[in-house]
């Protein structure tokens, strides 16, 4: 049974560990790549890993390695903080490249 991670700071990612999912905290973008590596690193065993928007950047080199690939599905996400913009943006992409144009 595949699984749901999520990667981000304690407060982010806590409420998803009431929900079930393997919640993964980071203090920082080093923590978040480590913890990212491991998680595709067992690939065959998640379906989705969410990803704070805030460590995106340091990570972006790791996610464009699956953007192209149906598992794991790497969804960024809002911090405490509030969004950035950047999952809005990882969509259209995906959208553009699945459609051809930008429809969103």
């Amino acid at each position: 049974m595949l699984k749901i991670a999520v990667i981000g700071s304690r407060e982010t990612v806590m409420g998803f560990k009431a929900l079930g999912l393997d919640a993964v905290p980071a203090a920082n973008a080093e923590e978040a790549l480590a913890a990212f590596k491991r998680l595709t690193r067992d690939s065959d065993n998640y379906a989705i890993i969410y990803v704070e928007e805030t460590y995106a950047k340091a990570l972006s080199a790791e996610i464009d390695k699956f953007k192209d690939s149906p598992t794991p599905a790497i969804i960024l996400i809002p911090g405490r903080e509030g969004s950035l913009g950047l999952g809005q943006s990882a969509l259209q992409a995906a959208v553009e490249r699945a459609v051809g144009s930008d429809i969103l």
